[in-house]
């Protein structure tokens, strides 16, 4: 068995490579490792709106009563939902079913320990090794575990999100993309109990229509939608709602990283950023840094991967971490991303400020970047092909101090993402299509 444990949990087209037998062990596993030497573990697990959801669920019970461990079911959350309550419910693990912003057709697993955060290489590592050894206990009788429901489970996250406020958007009008996933009933309420006027796409799931054109991947959806309903700022979401991106009311885009420089030099200026530090990942806008820099701040940089930006923020003590593409962490409220709380962070940045966002995402310059994902038949082992390596080296001579590229192996799809940096847009261009047709030639 090849590594099952990607950058974010085991992920794979259900029912052919994220399996139902693949799932009961990694439920027998999982809560062996997690919930070791505990008299009646208790396991949470919580899933988005895909129609495989419900299979992976049953699969994961069984393989998790079937050592003696409980099992709580708390329905379609948010997986900061799925983190939080499992803190909050004094669970000893946790489990959420989604595989985010991917399509209908995958789905994913992944493990939360009992303080809602997530999983050290090491514990996977663990998981992994008692699946192949297959010595998992079997208890028979009144010592196999049971099944509990938890019918607040949402209603409980809902107010934790409208605690960690205290505005009202009375006069706002707001748009959201919840792009048919877990936030369709969870954003909108957020924002109608705060007094915001809400218009609302993509909040219809069926099963099939998750990220289906729609969401934080397909951005241009909400930036229409902004626009023709004349709203003050959108909020689109993926499909387990940990990532948010917004939108102006013009209609532009404000990525992570810009969320990452509003919220950062407001809580500068509030003394509220331990260390003065803000952690991202490589993928992170050159002028992220450059602006954090100017106020007096410093940016960490982190591989790519959120779970990696996270144990960058616990190992130095910062507050907050994120990344381009909207999963952004706010350490004081939860431990992982979450694309609601962060929309409320932002617009309290923005009720302080008294300005629109246009105005406030102007402050971050934006390097030109480029990123190019190429598809390939094999991830294993690109680091040590030569041409590859050859052509990397090329372009850091000719990108020079001014610029950058970064070439990896993307965690959850059968991609090689070749990212580059630089000011003169022409060559930055030059650059990455040659990575990229040396990557796509050679794998």
């Amino acid at each position: 068995m090849g590594k099952l444990f990607g950058t974010d949990g085991v992920r794979g087209v259900a029912n052919k490579e994220l399996t139902p037998e693949l799932a009961f062990q990694l439920g027998r596993a999982g809560a062996a490792i997690l919930a070791a030497g505990k008299q009646r573990p208790i396991v949470l697990i919580g899933k988005d709106t895909r129609i495989s959801g419900a299979m992976l669920e049953a699969a994961l019970i069984a393989g998790i009563t079937s050592v003696g461990a409980d099992v709580l079911l708390v329905g379609v959350v948010p997986t900061p939902a799925a983190a939080y309550l499992t803190r909050v419910l004094k669970a000893d693990a946790g489990i959420m079913i989604s595989a985010s912003h991917n399509p209908v057709e995958d789905n994913g697993i992944k493990f939360f320990a009992q303080d809602g955060l997530k999983l050290s290489d090491r514990t996977e590592d663990e998981i992994e090794n008692l699946i192949n050894s297959n010595s998992t206990a079997r208890p028979i009788g009144d010592a196999l575990g049971q099944v509990y429901h938890e019918t607040e489970a949402l209603e409980l996250y809902i107010n934790y999100l409208l605690d960690t406020v205290d505005f009202n958007l009375k006069g706002f009008h707001i748009a959201l993309d919840c792009a048919n996933g877990a936030a369709a009933e969870a954003a909108p309420a957020v924002f109608k109990a705060l007094g915001a006027d809400v218009s609302v796409i993509n909040d219809q799931p069926n099963g099939l229509n998750i990220n289906a054109n729609c969401g934080s991947t397909y951005s241009h959806v909400l930036q229409t939608y902004v626009q023709e309903v004349g709203a003050d700022i959108g909020f689109t979401y993926d499909g387990d709602a940990d990532r948010v991106l917004a939108v102006d009311e013009k209609g532009n885009l404000v990525n992570g990283d810009h969320i990452l420089t509003i919220c950062g030099l407001q809580m500068l200026a509030e003394n509220r950023l331990p260390h003065k530090k803000i952690a991202a990942t490589v993928y992170s806008n050159g002028g992220l840094k450059q602006i954090i820099k100017q106020a007096g701040g410093q940016v960490i940089f982190t591989q790519a991967g959120d779970r990696y930006v996270l144990e960058a923020m616990i190992e130095q003590g910062i507050s907050l971490g994120g990344e381009q593409s909207g999963h952004v962490i706010f350490l004081e409220h939860n431990t992982t991303g979450d694309g609601i709380l962060t929309s409320l962070q932002l617009l309290s940045v923005i009720i302080k400020k008294a300005e629109p966002l246009s105005k406030l995402a102007l402050v971050m310059p934006v390097f030109p970047q480029l990123l190019k994902n190429v598809r390939v038949n094999s991830k294993s082992e690109w680091e040590l092909n030569p041409r590859i390596q050859e052509v990397i080296k090329q372009a850091e001579i000719r990108l020079g101090s001014e610029g950058r590229i970064f070439v990896r192996a993307s965690g959850t799809e059968p991609l090689i993402r070749v990212m580059g940096e630089h000011s003169d847009k022409q060559l930055l261009s030059e650059v990455i299509d040659l990575g990229a047709a040396v990557v796509q030639a050679e794998l």
